[in-house]
């Protein structure tokens, strides 16, 4: 008889165990990541650490943080981070930078090492997405204006923590701080970004409109793990984690037209493994060591609470919102976040901090989260408290930026126009350093290899010029058609030597890639290099074939780029562009689903009168594909209408509190268990009142809601009798309807059931 394998053991045994805790934290309304981490506490009693089971698991967790990583680039998207506004960047920039400050001073005052200390700042920095957004659903605040604060600020901490997870493991790696290393590192992790992200978007969405007959979820499931796993590959063989190759794939595909789909199917795929993951963190805790830990898990956990507390409230007051939406989402994020034990393990494997610390951490995690929905709550009576105490002209100051708006001017076209030249050309110009680094390093010696000497040199510069001149052909003359560029060179003379200076230096930029290859593979000398790399460029700008393919090439960026966006729109109540013509912060737009049972359905907006009630304003209606913007009071509300509301925090919810008190009046019938619908036969027998009465006559479906759809009579069925087919003793009638009323129609006609 064949034994059972370890692996299967302990995979079940974690199954079972995170199962059981997991209902357990679910009727006690608890996070569910900390079910599975006390599910870890309690395996560890069963499965030593450094055991064979335990390697075992650590391969499971392994895969776990993959697909985790998958999942949250999934949710992710590079073009999100670009939305999330100047608010969230500049406050998550604030939180991050002091909080790894605050760590890093608290890890010193423990007594522990430089490395140890500036692994303890980034584990504290980083708040937990999965966490808020349950609580945000709990405690319905997902409408809230600040909630939108926050969100932003939790994409953007999702890329700092993988730009950390990279910097410290080469601070790991080379057990010291080297400037020079660190920037090469910074670049290296740049590069490898851009042109997987370039290179993806390019050409993943084409390949999935291609195949798109042909994916059907099992194809298409298979498609998205084969590419996730492709570049984990690629990472490591790069020098990275495999944690930032999952996350790349991930962010590539979440701009496609079925990121959803993937997002949907990889969903238990990810909850699986990730559970494994959660498992295997509480399994690193030592709860015999806890007790001489407690007083740095409490220093650690106050820390990150009153931290995180006061720098991202500072943070949000310094982007510009106002005292009562810092308050707000500033007690939002005091836990300790999922990344945090990403970290930590990193820090383990690469023996730069103690297993106590990987436990401390874990710890104060717990509590954190723990305290979470409470510090939400606090906020209110926080920002009432601040309202009380602070003086006026501390307000008025705390508050000025908060709305208003700016006027457009040369000055904000002059900058615009610089903003789009850089961006553009350091986008391009990179990719081309990418191209020459790679073609020169790994694309030569290959062809030396087959034609040796010059000439394989001349065959190398004529593919490297090739492979980068759409790219030195946009640097110089993508912006010289731009509405900025042809608006500041007729408006204003003065500005067209700097204009043209603009351009001097991208031609600069770009003779002197061309005379780096040309050093590279001919060594000529600097006046010759120059003169080739002028005549290269005049080439490039003046050949018609590689406009049109440069155009052709970057429509077809720009579709794969921009496919899902547009089809998002399009599905929207709201376009963006009137989203972001709100002037007055305190005001915003929040979109409500009208369900079948709200009393306000089929009334019109005139009867309803939600701005006299209310203070708010519909702005549009959605109703399936159509869209009516600024409804007449005559407009009627229908179900599974979409309305639009705008209006302050206080506002809305007042009106949704309004919707639910509706809601759940109706909701109550829902409540009640439904009665099933069974099958039944009845007797008819000598004494019953039915005998010499018909089906229509009998009443027997108007006043016991029952259906009559056969009768048998002397062996002959009669299938959907008519209705003035009379009963007869003997009769065996076929009947539908629930079980009470079946019931109550036998007693009173003297019928027996039979099943």
């Amino acid at each position: 008889m064949s034994e059972l394998s370890p692996l299967i053991i302990d995979l079940a045994l974690i199954l079972v165990v995170a199962s059981g805790f997991s209902l357990l934290f679910k009727w006690l309304k608890q996070p569910v990541v900390l079910a599975y981490i006390v599910a870890g506490i309690v395996i560890s009693f069963i499965i030593p650490q450094h055991s064979e089971g335990s390697e075992n698991i650590e391969t499971w967790a392994e895969i776990g943080i993959i697909f985790l990583l998958f999942g949250l680039g999934l949710e992710f998207s590079f073009k999100k981070l670009m939305k999330v506004g100047p608010t969230a960047f500049i406050s998550t920039i604030f939180v991050v930078v002091s909080m790894i400050g605050l760590g890093y001073l608290t890890g010193l005052c423990f007594g522990w090492g430089h490395q140890t200390s500036l692994f303890l700042g980034a584990m504290l920095c980083m708040s937990s997405t999965m966490i808020i957004i349950k609580v945000f659903d709990d405690l319905n605040l997902t409408k809230k204006s600040f909630a939108g604060i926050v969100l932003g600020m939790l994409i953007i901490e999702d890329l700092v923590a993988v730009l950390l997870m990279v910097l410290l493991s080469t601070i790991g790696v080379s057990q010291h701080f080297q400037g020079t290393e660190m920037l090469f590192s910074l670049f290296k992790l740049v590069a490898f970004l851009l042109f997987w992200f370039l290179l993806g978007t390019f050409l993943i969405p084409s390949i999935l409109r291609t195949m798109k007959r042909f994916l059907n979820d099992e194809t298409l499931l298979l498609f998205a793990l084969a590419l996730c796993l492709g570049m984990v590959y690629l990472a490591t063989l790069a020098g990275f984690s495999s944690a930032l190759g999952a996350f790349i794939m991930g962010s590539i595909l979440a701009e496609t037209l079925d990121a959803e789909r993937i997002d949907k199917m990889i969903m238990p795929i990810k909850n699986f493994f990730g559970a494994i993951f959660f498992v295997s963190v509480g399994m690193m805790i030592n709860v015999a060591s806890l007790g001489a830990y407690i007083v740095p898990i409490l220093i650690i956990s106050l820390v990150v609470i009153i931290g995180q507390m006061l720098f991202a409230t500072t943070g949000i007051l310094l982007a510009g919102q106002n005292l009562k939406t810092a308050t707000a989402a500033g007690f939002s994020l005091t836990q300790i976040g999922e990344f945090s034990y990403i970290i930590a393990g990193l820090g383990l494997s690469l023996g730069v901090i103690e297993p106590s610390l990987y436990q401390i951490i874990v710890s104060a995690s717990v509590l954190t989260i723990f305290a979470t929905p409470y510090m939400m709550k606090l906020s209110g009576p926080a920002y009432q408290y601040l309202e009380r105490v602070l003086p006026e002209s501390w307000q008025n100051f705390l508050n000025k930026n908060a709305s208003g708006a700016h006027p457009v001017n040369q000055n904000s076209i002059w900058y615009a126009f610089l903003r789009k030249v850089a961006v553009n050309a350091l986008i391009y110009y990179l990719l081309c350093i990418i191209i020459v680094f790679f073609t020169l390093n790994y694309g030569v010696p290959t062809v030396q290899e087959f034609m040796p000497g010059w000439k394989g040199n001349l065959v190398s510069a004529i593919v490297i010029l090739l492979l980068i001149s759409p790219f030195l052909r946009n640097i110089i003359v993508k912006q010289e058609h731009s509405t900025e560029f042809l608006r500041l060179w007729r408006v204003n003379k003065g500005y067209r030597g700097p204009l043209v200076f603009t351009i001097v230096i991208r031609i600069l930029m770009c003779c002197g890639l061309i005379m780096y290859v040309l050093f590279n593979l001919f060594h000529t000398n600097f006046v010759i290099a120059l003169t080739l790399a002028l005549i290269i460029l005049i080439l490039f700008m003046t050949s018609r074939r590689l406009r049109h393919q440069t155009i052709k090439l970057e429509r077809r960026f720009k579709e794969n780029l921009n496919e899902k966006e547009q089809f998002e729109e399009s599905q929207k109540p709201l376009t963006q562009g009137f989203t972001n013509h709100l002037l007055e912060r305190d005001l915003h737009l929040s979109d409500f689903l009208i369900q079948p049972q709200f009393s306000i359905v089929g009334k019109t907006l005139k009867e309803l009168q939600f701005r006299q009630a209310f203070g708010v304003n519909i702005v549009t209606i959605v109703r399936g594909d159509t869209r009516i913007n600024i409804p007449n009071g005559d407009e009627r509300v229908y179900p599974n209408d979409h309305l639009i509301v705008l209006g302050t925090d206080t506002q809305i919810e007042l009106f949704q509190q309004q919707i639910e008190v509706k809601k759940q009046k109706y909701a109550g019938y829902q409540e009640k268990p439904a009665h099933e619908v069974v099958l039944r036969q009845l007797e008819i027998e000598s004494d019953s009142p039915l005998i010499g009465k018909n089906i229509q006559t009998s009443r027997i479906q108007s006043d016991y809601d029952c259906m009559i759809v056969g009768v048998e009579r002397n062996h002959y069925s009669i299938l959907n009798p008519k209705a003035d087919l009379n009963f007869a003793e003997g009769d065996i009638v076929w009947i539908v309807g629930e079980s009470k009323n079946i019931k109550q129609l036998k007693n009173l006609c003297n019928c027996s059931v039979t099943q």
